[in-house]
Parts: C-alpha cells; sequence; structure tokens
C-alpha cells in the first residue's frame, strides 16, 4: 500500500515539476499576448472614446434650462459662512442657480 501510495506522490510531484518549467516558458507568451492586446485593442479602444466624447461636446447646445422652483432643492436654512451668504463655496453662475434663480437671467 506504501509503495502505491509513494509512486502517486512521485507522480504528482513530477507534474508539478512540468507545469511551473511549462508556465516559465509560457510566461514571455502571456506578456506578449498582452502587450499586442493593448497596441491593437485598448489604444484604439480609448481613441475611439476619445473622439466620441468630442464629437458630442461639439453637438451639444451650451444653453440653459428653465429655472423652476422646487420646494425640495437649494434649501438654506442659514446663510453659508463665505461671501455674501447666497452662493456656495464653488459657485457657478453659468450652471448653479441661487434659490430664487439664475443671476444673470437677462444676460442670457
Amino acid at each position: 500500500m506504501a509503495a502505491v501510495w509513494g509512486r502517486m506522490f512521485r507522480r504528482s510531484l513530477s507534474g508539478v515539476r512540468q507545469l511551473s518549467a511549462a508556465a516559465a516558458s509560457e510566461e514571455h507568451q502571456g506578456a506578449r499576448m498582452w502587450k499586442i492586446l493593448s497596441f491593437v485593442v485598448a489604444i484604439p479602444g480609448v481613441t475611439v472614446c476619445m473622439l466620441n466624447c468630442y464629437l458630442k461636446a461639439q453637438q451639444h447646445s451650451h444653453e440653459r434650462h428653465e429655472f423652476v422652483a422646487y420646494e425640495h432643492l437649494r434649501i438654506r436654512t442659514k446663510p453659508f459662512p463665505w461671501g455674501d451668504g447666497k452662493h456656495t463655496l464653488f459657485h457657478n453662475p453659468h450652471t448653479n442657480p441661487l434659490p430664487t434663480g439664475w443671476e444673470d437671467a437677462e444676460e442670457h
């Protein structure tokens, strides 16, 4: 019985040695495959996505939507501690309306 287990153990070790030797030779092939995939798939894919974003940005209209004073938006129980207290810290008058509406509504 011990001889059978010994043969099985030796076979399993010899298989591991062959697999590890095969893995070492295939390591170069794996790196080469990923390098080729990077140049053939990833770089053109990123380029197509960049082109898509650029073309969508060119078609986008820069007009603001009409201001609707919803009750649940822009609730301010106390003024902000900076400036006049009405504007957020990173306020942009073109994209962020105040609770009463757009600041420069007469310009647009």
